[in-house]
């Protein structure tokens, strides 16, 4: 079985997450759904968040 690798942004992923909450009938569960939004975000851009790229560390490990 395969797997399509893709980058699923915040937006994208809300969109999802409402409406499989509605379909389910789950209406009540969308504030809280766009309050985990709004802080997935926040720590995503974060200053003190690590670069997931990993260019930080070549960099070091190289001596730069």
């Amino acid at each position: 079985m395969g797997y399509a690798l893709f980058e699923m942004t915040i937006k994208a992923w809300l969109e999802a997450a409402v409406h499989d909450a509605e379909r389910r009938g789950l209406i009540e569960l969308k504030p809280m759904l766009e309050m985990l939004a709004r802080a997935t975000s926040a720590l995503r851009t974060a200053e003190w968040n690590a670069d997931a790229s990993g260019e930080f560390d070549r960099a070091e490990s190289d001596g730069r």
